[in-house]
């Protein structure tokens, strides 16, 4: 059984947790898990919609969290969505916090292409990040654990 609820089939995908956001050709979702803001983008980057995806991406950069920005379901990234990337590791800096990129092939081709490639922290997928970030929180753990048993 399908229910419309109002809106077209192509324009609605219903799922449980935070909603997609259309952003002009690009679905974004982003998803709070317990090691990292998972920030999954599908569809087409392109000049039109950069802006907005950017900005709305940027809203998940939290100083607390890392994030992975999911990228593995965009089919097209025009060259100008690379500012996307660079607002993203901007920002990550700025917040102190660490993130990883998962890269459709698209996005690989345009990083080769444009030279970026190797400047951004490249995961093959969201769980590799999330394990990567997991390790890291175990290896600062190990590193304070002496300094917890110290007595004055």
């Amino acid at each position: 059984m399908t229910e419309s609820l109002g809106t077209s089939g192509a324009d609605f995908t219903p799922r449980y947790g935070s909603p997609v956001i259309d952003c002009g050709g690009a679905q974004v979702r982003a998803q709070c898990r317990h090691l990292a803001t998972v920030v999954t983008i599908s569809g087409a980057i392109d000049a039109m919609n950069v802006e907005r995806v950017s900005e709305y991406c940027r809203h998940f950069v939290l100083s607390d969290k890392p994030i992975v920005l999911d990228l593995s379901g965009v089919d097209c990234l025009a060259s100008e969505g690379i500012r996307l990337l660079y607002r993203i590791d901007d920002d990550c800096r700025t917040a102190g916090v660490e993130w990883a990129l998962v890269a459709s092939p698209a996005v690989t081709r345009v990083l080769q292409i444009t030279n970026e490639e190797g400047l951004f922290p490249v995961a093959e997928s969201v769980h590799e990040a999330l394990h990567y970030f997991a390790d890291a929180i175990s290896a600062r753990r190990r590193l304070l654990m002496p300094l917890l048993n110290k007595t004055a």
